[in-house]
């Protein structure tokens, strides 16, 4: 990091830290929120912390990549864990979640009843906000039991990665909000009268519901509303609590991103979204940033070289066509050749005696065709690497420009994916380190 960038993200003070208590990792989707819990996970309790990891990802890669058969609703322990932590780590099960609910804060004969309700079956399965609201009622219980140093969320993948603050307080709101209370009169009032209180008073109402959604789907809401009554109050206040929870000093929330400009304006939006809901940001995972060990070599230099390869190759085929062997050996380089002021080969001094630079600095003499051919395409892969750098940089420059105060670490792109707990080892090395390598 220069003296001008970001301010770094130092991630073992965070992990290390007692008070730390409970890590958000958030963002949009496909940036890496999975690999990166996990990982937090991994070096958490390698530095002697207790640990839950709860992720909501379809693709079950954690699992996997921690070497458990599946993961399910309950936290499971995770072997091969070096150090004196422990880590277990869980799937949520949306449907289970809300059903665990259901039967904790209501009778057995009502709860039978929610739970065979058709509605019911299609709210837990799948209404929009579910998912978000079941992830942070499996926070809350994770956190009451208080087993746990440190609990790390992976949040849910969703379009915006602002629906993870908004889907609870939505759901919420549908399950306390006027219309369920609407739906719910009629129950109360009970009997006859309230049959007659639904035929006079709500007819028109009912009918039109019973148009748009269907006469028996209204029916069964009705049936649930009314199974649901002593309940409702409850879900606001605990995503209300939830929400607490986010807020208190005890939680970090790391936003993850790709060097990619839709992602870093989704990361910048939630940085906003966070401050302006007083939540406390811990910083940027920059993930999967693209790194080069002859950065030295310019993209315009690499492709100049590569084009000076492929002219002298042309020139040769006319030569040997006329009868010349067209091929000069390293003799044939002049000491003007090397430029003095770079210390790096001058191409258009090299491309007359015959030769032509590589990434580094070599010098490439007039070889066999195979051999040039094969250069001048390294060379042209190397200056693609260089203009992925420099865009991926310009990126990260927009980010920081507008939010210098947000501290950073950049995670370097591992050459093939994260399969066990080797490489989410390599993960929080990268985390920690800050830099891509």
């Amino acid at each position: 990091m220069t003296l001008d960038g970001p301010p770094g993200l130092e991630v073992d003070p965070l992990l290390d830290d007692p008070a730390t208590r409970i890590i958000v990792c958030c963002g949009a989707g496909g940036v890496g929120k999975t690999t990166t819990a996990a990982a937090l996970g991994v070096r958490a309790a390698e530095r002697g912390r207790k640990v839950v990891v709860l992720t909501i990802d379809p693709a079950r890669r954690l699992a996997q990549s921690m070497g458990i058969d599946q993961l399910d609703n309950t936290p499971r322990r995770v072997d091969g864990i070096e150090g004196g932590g422990e880590l277990h780590a869980m799937m949520l099960d949306m449907k289970r979640t809300f059903d665990e609910i259901v039967e904790a804060h209501a009778d057995p004969a009502r709860a039978s009843a929610i739970l065979g309700n058709p509605f019911y079956q299609s709210l837990s399965a799948g209404f929009a906000g579910t998912q978000e609201y079941m992830a942070m009622e499996k926070l809350g219980q994770l956190r009451a039991r208080d087993e746990w140093d440190l609990i790390v969320v992976d949040t849910p993948p969703s379009r915006s990665a602002l629906d993870f603050l908004d889907a609870p307080k939505r759901l919420g709101s549908f399950l306390d909000g006027k219309f369920i209370k609407l739906l719910m009169t009629p129950a109360k009032v009970g009997g006859r009268a309230g049959m007659k209180f639904l035929n006079v008073g709500m007819s028109m109402m009912t009918g039109t519901l019973g148009k748009l959604l269907g006469g028996q789907l209204l029916r069964d809401v009705q049936t649930f509303v009314a199974a649901m009554d002593t309940m409702f109050g409850g879900f606001r206040t605990r995503a209300d609590a939830t929400y607490r929870l986010l807020q208190a000093p005890g939680t970090a929330f790391l936003v993850v991103a790709a060097p990619e400009r839709d992602a870093l304006r989704e990361a910048a939006y939630f940085v906003e979204r966070l401050a302006a809901e007083r939540m406390p940001l811990a910083g940027l995972v920059l993930n999967r940033v693209h790194g080069s060990g002859a950065v030295r070599l310019s993209a315009e230099r690499a492709l100049a070289a590569a084009e000076n390869l492929e002219d002298l190759e042309d020139v040769r085929i006319v030569d040997q066509g006329a009868g010349k062997t067209g091929v000069r050996g390293p003799e044939a380089i002049s000491p003007e050749a090397i430029s003095p002021e770079s210390e790096a080969p001058d191409t258009t001094a090299a491309a007359r005696s015959g030769a032509a630079t590589a990434p580094g600095g070599a010098v490439v003499t007039a070889t066999p065709p195979a051999v040039a051919e094969l250069t001048a395409g390294l060379l042209r892969l190397h200056a693609e690497r260089m203009q992925v750098l420099a865009r991926e940089q310009r990126t990260r420059d927009r980010f920081t420009a507008l939010h210098p105060e947000v501290a950073v670490t950049e995670v370097s792109a591992l050459p093939g994916d994260v399969h066990d707990l080797a490489g989410l080892r390599a993960i929080g090395d990268r985390l920690a380190a800050g830099q891509p390598g």
